[in-house]
């Protein structure tokens, strides 16, 4: 499970999905797929999540490495170069965008 800490000095990274409420759920079994058979078996891989909004017109997953590298390789295996192929197909765009925890607010 990701846990979110101003001292984390891994990789995390968002990725948010543009779909239809026609495609949303293909697009969620594709990427639960993608999740449970490749990505959470990726050396580095810490921990993620997948969202999908009420309107069922974005999905967001969130995702933690220990390093940059270790989800860039993640992304070039050839089992995942096929899998995004697909999800492609599934969405109007995707844009995984790496980020550093700046700030976090517990009660």
């Amino acid at each position: 499970m990701p846990q979110i800490r101003q001292d984390f000095d891994g990789q995390t990274v968002i990725t948010t999905f543009e779909v239809t409420p026609g495609t949303a759920h293909d697009l969620l079994d594709a990427l639960t797929a993608a999740w449970d058979q490749v990505i959470s078996k990726q050396p580095g891989f810490l921990g993620g999540a997948v969202h999908l909004n009420d309107a069922q017109t974005r999905i967001a997953t969130y995702s933690q490495w220990q390093k940059r590298g270790d989800y860039q390789a993640m992304l070039r295996t050839p089992e995942m170069r096929t899998r995004n192929r697909e999800i492609n197909q599934l969405c109007r765009s995707f844009e995984p965008v790496m980020y550093e925890v700046q700030s976090v607010f517990d009660t």
